[in-house]
């Protein structure tokens, strides 16, 4: 029996669309540009990116922005002594971190929001007992008013002193996904399983675009 023509159509659309990868949503404010290409005005969405940056990780090493250029990595703010979701939110990165180690494509970047306490020292110790090796995972610390400015202006989480706070600090407990082009692609809730587990998946997918 033939099968009728319409109907063949159907089914290599509906195959094509299975095989089509899923995308992203980018994150932020867009501005949109005007551009005049070959003689003609066209009009393109601009999204914010994570702006030039420069702080000390746990090995007294800087890292800048051009440690992640073309890399996928997931960001989040933290400190040492923080009493009530860091060490949620680092048990769930840990696992972020074994899902992903061996793949020269992904990096993770965690910022102190304690800088006067959590030391490169300090900060070494602290990966050492999460049994971290290699320059997958980066622990920083630097300048108090620049981390808390990426955080809130760009990463669009909350980082800052808070006297009412447990520990003195506020901070977000987001998981922030960020693309080779520095655009923020995803954000996740960090004290839940749920949410590390959708960060997994979206870091997938991102790494297939």
């Amino acid at each position: 029996m033939k099968v009728p023509w319409i109907l063949r159509i159907a089914v290599l659309l509906a195959i094509s669309a299975g095989c089509q990868t899923k995308k992203l949503d980018y994150f932020g404010e867009p501005e949109v540009v005007k551009k005049v290409v070959d003689g003609k005005e066209t009009e393109e969405t601009i999204y914010p990116t994570i702006p030039d940056f420069s702080f000390t990780n746990q090995d007294k090493q800087t890292i800048t922005e051009k440690d992640f250029k073309n890399k996928v990595y997931v960001a989040d703010f933290f400190f040492v002594t923080c009493p009530t979701i860091c060490p949620i939110m680092k048990k769930n990165m840990l696992t972020v971190y074994k899902e992903f180690k061996d793949n020269p494509d992904v990096r993770i970047l965690s910022h102190t929001i304690d800088p006067e306490h959590d030391t490169p020292e300090i900060l070494k110790q602290y990966a050492t007992d999460l049994g971290i090796a290699g320059n997958t995972w980066q622990f920083v610390t630097g300048d108090r008013e620049r981390i808390y400015d990426i955080g809130q202006k760009h990463y669009m989480v909350s980082a800052m002193e808070d006297s009412s706070q447990a520990g003195g600090y506020i901070h977000s407990g987001a998981f922030v996904l960020i693309d080779k082009d520095r655009h923020i692609r995803g954000m996740y809730d960090g004290t839940t399983q749920e949410g590390t587990d959708k960060l997994i998946k979206d870091l997938g997918v991102l790494l297939k675009e």
